[in-house]
């Protein structure tokens, strides 16, 4: 059966906002992850800050190991670095990161954010290509999918909007146009939008679960009542509300990939998790304490 947790950081204790790639060279699957500083003695909320972008890796979705952090340093000073999104683009053979930067360590909850571009053709080695402008200096956790036409949709939260899930179009992945708010119903973060089952889904951290959200056009969405996540679960390190989630579709399945806090006597601790989404009367759902197995190798 699937291990749990599916991944825990050898270095800080502290996976957070995990997300999950096939590579096109060698057919390995890599994990990039928010390398939070948790078994740090530091004041605050600042071992979430001052974080690199760990990397594991996995033959078969299963098994993963600490392979490092990605080296993304592009200014002087110790900074910050959440919740990458990578994507690959065939057309050039290229792979896009866009991920959420901050200059510095904070004590507390602030400092201005941006989504900061890089490029590669390897997933190891990246280069900086600047941050987006979306008329916003509090913008994080990027996601991108591409759209039937072929251009592309990014989702990210504002928290200058209230903490919406905001999206932005582009042709070619590097020119990005501001379209409005996909989600407002509630302060959200950690978009995810894939397709599964014939339909467009989105999930956002709510605090409270996962939010559920379908759409036809994939610029209209409609919540479903239930948020999934929401309830603890039963596996080792599977305490507490699923948080900040990647979806990764294969064949006819789909496995989420999320973190928790399972240790409530200290909370700074995280751990990540795999769980199977189905599909049921129509709506999303998800049973984390089930029993399953993967073997993504070709």
């Amino acid at each position: 059966m699937i291990p749990s947790p599916l991944y825990k950081d050898p270095i800080y204790d502290g996976a957070a906002d995990p997300m999950v790639i096939r590579k096109e060279a060698d057919g390995k699957y890599y994990m990039f992850y928010t390398q939070r500083r948790a078994n740090q003695q530091v004041d605050g909320v600042s071992y979430c800050y001052g974080s690199m972008i760990g990397v594991a890796e996995s033959v078969n979705g299963r098994d993963w190991h600490y392979r490092g952090a990605l080296d993304l340093d592009f200014e002087f000073g110790h900074n910050t670095f959440w919740a990458p999104e990578i994507i690959y683009n065939p057309d050039d053979a290229t792979y896009h990161m866009y991920v959420s930067y901050i200059q510095g360590v904070y004590l507390n909850w602030g400092g201005d954010s941006t989504i900061e571009h890089y490029t590669s053709k390897d997933l190891f080695y990246w280069d900086h290509i600047g941050p987006l402008s979306f008329g916003s200096l509090r913008i994080i956790d990027p996601c991108v999918f591409r759209l039937p036409d072929g251009s592309w949709r990014m989702w990210y939260k504002d928290e200058r909007q209230g903490s919406a899930t905001c999206y932005a179009d582009s042709p070619d992945l590097y020119d990005w146009t501001y379209r409005g708010i996909a989600a407002g119903d509630c302060a959200q973060e950690g978009p995810n939008v894939f397709a599964f089952g014939g339909t467009h889904w989105m999930i956002s951290d709510v605090w409270d679960g996962l939010a559920v959200y379908f759409s036809d056009d994939l610029e209209h969405f409609t919540r479903q009542p239930e948020n999934i996540l929401r309830e603890s679960g039963t596996r080792k390190d599977d305490g507490g509300r699923g948080a900040h989630a990647d979806v990764f579709v294969t064949g006819e399945r789909a496995f989420i990939v999320y973190f928790t806090h399972p240790d409530p006597n200290y909370h700074p601790r995280s751990a990540v998790q795999m769980a199977e989404l189905k599909i049921t009367d129509g709506k999303l759902t998800c049973d984390r304490n089930a029993e399953f197995d993967v073997d993504w190798r070709a």
